[in-house]
């Protein structure tokens, strides 16, 4: 019988777990939560035939290994399909689940088989899911579980208990190959990634923790970890967890996760990923040892029998886990960091090792926690790829695909990877840029126009504020275009389109010198650009297409406003509009079909005072404008032509 298996609970939502598309999902838990906790789903995407339920295991395997923390492990498997025998889809779902965690298993899971597995069943005519439960270490023997709980508060259930461990350990690994002979190449790169391996189990390896916290009186002092003191041996389902309200006494085994926390948190406080409490593990190796005998260093000559090549491959590794507060700092170390190094080892060393002789990829690892999914995956990419590029897509397309996200939105681009150096604090209202903070988002607040009946429509998503004078550069007069184009650029980057920084004035006549609109003297001027030069710098540095909207005069503007109204609901990106000498960032319109009624929220680049957000606003730099104010005052000049961009949002992941 099941001991301690009768309920089931749901950390994701219901929805989530009943897709309507047939298929495999494996079921995602973690040791240091109760038996039978579901926190998220992944869906199977290699398959050996077309048949959805016969998963490749070996593909599967090496995808989850390298996506999914430490700290967290597959459970069992979902099989959402139409059945009548529900018993035997569980049974099927069981055996799955069971050959995957025989190849996900390593050193800190043996023994996993032996574990019970949930195999659920979801109609795909209803939004019914049954659980099952294996009663030994296959699926002969299954019970029903009737009781299932969904957790009301499932980021507080998992980041008030646990904490996020992270690892970055930058490894060179020098190699003379021989050119003519592939096999024995890959040979020796293969022995000396084992004897990284060792090196990380080495009794002489040092491992330093601390806190990552910017709360410092709240922190512990680094704590130091000798590789004598890790244990390699205990299973980590096994590890009995130390409280804070156990004897503590100075065994390293009582020093916790918890003392590298911050104690006293605010209430206020949004619990998730992005501000969860994070220790980070620094590894120390001793590459030279004590002798009792002075030495004269000595070099040794080895002649290269065959024809021979000498690269330097670079690692960076970078390995995010997750891990309960009350586990000793020993375990965490032995359990997580170390196995977690050598996974994202074997995850490199199969990307590289048919490059040998060739251009090397560029391997990077990056922490993503997107919208939808309770916790961090780690995703490594290949760098030699830009983000636009198809081979780069298409790897973001299948991890969306098995994540269940949009194909419409970038949520797995580098821009979005978690930050671990910034201020996590939810009160900061300004972006940090090159060491200076800017307003973001100054409209938020600012009342309605007052259009009788009118219906508004506003930017979608975040920008930052860019204006006269910032960075200490001086472009009163002439700079207004550049401005706007930099806010534009901003909100891109702020919805993780891209990752590249806003471009200086500089840098934007560079790229228009680069396609040949203009002429390298422009590098450096003070010459004016409009909507033309904006789409092609978009087009140059973000893959972003625009549309421009040419109006005869300023006069013309209003009956612009339901085309404009139109590009907000679908696009929500900023516009710039630019007529005469004047270019303006537009947010939005408010707009009443019936009268033709309108106004236009207006972000002002002509400012030129301190990033003060009460004083913009009760300026005027950044409000609703009417093309004729009440004292008959035009906003627009009636005597000159405008030109309007409109960015394009991309439909891309």
């Amino acid at each position: 019988m099941i001991a301690d298996n009768s309920t089931v609970t749901l950390l994701c939502s219901k929805l989530l777990i009943t897709r309507t598309e047939a298929g495999l999902r494996w079921l995602i838990g973690s040791p240091f939560f109760p038996k039978f906790t579901v926190i998220s789903t992944f869906r199977c995407i290699h398959h050996t035939s077309n048949a959805a339920l016969s998963p490749d295991y070996l593909k599967e395997s090496e995808d989850i290994r390298a996506l999914l923390l430490k700290g967290f492990h597959v459970i069992g498997a979902l099989i959402v399909t139409k059945t009548s025998d529900l018993e035997q889809t569980a049974r099927e779902a069981i055996n799955r689940a069971c050959e995957l965690r025989k190849l996900l298993s390593d050193e800190t899971e043996a023994g996993v088989e032996k574990e019970a597995v949930i195999g659920a069943v979801a109609d795909l005519d209803s939004d019914d899911v049954k659980f099952f439960a294996s009663t030994s270490s296959n699926s002969a023997g299954i019970e029903s579980i009737n009781s299932v709980v969904y957790e009301d508060n499932p980021d507080k259930f998992i980041w008030e208990r646990g904490c996020l461990i992270r690892c970055r350990l930058p490894i060179k690994l020098p190699l003379c190959v021989p050119v003519d002979n592939p096999p024995d190449a890959e040979k020796m790169f293969l022995r000396a990634n084992e004897a990284v391996i060792a090196q990380l189990k080495d009794p002489r390896a040092v491992y330093m923790v601390e806190s990552c916290n910017r709360d410092s009186s709240e922190a512990s002092a680094p704590s130091i970890l000798r590789g004598t003191e890790l244990d390699f041996n205990v299973i980590l389902s096994d590890i009995k967890l130390v409280h804070n309200d156990a004897p503590q006494d100075s065994s390293a085994k009582t020093i916790t996760c918890s003392d590298f926390c911050l104690k006293g948190k605010s209430a206020s406080k949004v619990i998730s990923a992005e501000n969860a409490d994070t220790i980070q593990v620094s590894v120390l190796l001793n590459r030279s040892q004590k002798s009792l005998k002075p030495a004269a260093p000595v070099a040794e000559y080895f002649p290269a029998l065959d024809k021979a090549k000498f690269v330097v491959l670079d690692f960076e590794l970078d390995v995010l886990c997750y891990a309960d507060k009350d586990l000793s700092l020993i375990y965490a170390v032995s359990k997580l960091i170390i196995p977690g190094l050598i996974n994202q080892i074997y995850t490199m060393k199969k990307a590289i090792s048919p490059y040998l002789l060739a251009q090397h990829p560029q391997l990077h690892s990056y922490h993503f926690n997107p919208p939808g999914l309770l916790h961090p995956i780690t995703v490594v990419y290949e760098l030699n790829y830009g983000e636009t590029e198809l081979k780069q897509v298409e790897v973001r397309r299948s991890l969306h695909l098995r994540l269940g996200l949009p194909y419409d939105r970038p949520l797995l681009r580098v821009a979005n990877a978690l930050d671990f150096s910034m201020v996590k604090d939810s009160s900061v209202v300004k972006s940090r840029r090159k060491g200076s903070f800017l307003l973001k988002d100054v409209h938020i607040g600012i009342p309605s126009s007052g259009v009788s009946g009118g219906v508004v429509s506003l930017v979608q998503g975040s920008y930052d504020y860019h204006h006269y004078l910032q960075d200490g550069f001086d472009d009163s007069g002439w700079g207004c275009a550049y401005r706007s184009l930099q806010t534009i650029i901003s909100w891109f980057r702020l919805q993780h389109y891209t990752a590249i920084e806003v471009p200086s004035h500089r840098e934007i006549q560079q790229s228009l010198v680069e396609i040949g609109d203009k002429e390298p003297s422009f590098i450096g001027s003070r010459d004016w650009i409009g909507a033309i030069e904006l789409s092609f710098v978009l087009d140059k540095l973000l893959g972003v297409t625009s549309k421009i909207m040419n109006v005869r005069s300023g006069a013309e503007l209003p009956e612009k406003c339901r085309e404009l109204a139109l590009h907000f609901e679908t696009q929500g990106t900023p516009i710039m509009i630019g007529g005469g000498v004047l270019a303006y960032t537009l947010l939005g319109v408010e707009y009443n079909e019936g009268s033709g009624d309108c106004a236009f929220l207006i972000l002002d680049p002509h400012y030129t005072g301190n990033d003060e957000h009460k004083k913009i606003i009760n300026g005027g730099w950044c409000g609703w404008k009417k093309a004729v104010d009440s004292k008959g005052k035009n906003f627009f000049l009636q005597d000159k032509f405008y030109n309007l961009l409109l960015p394009q949002r991309p439909n891309m992941v």
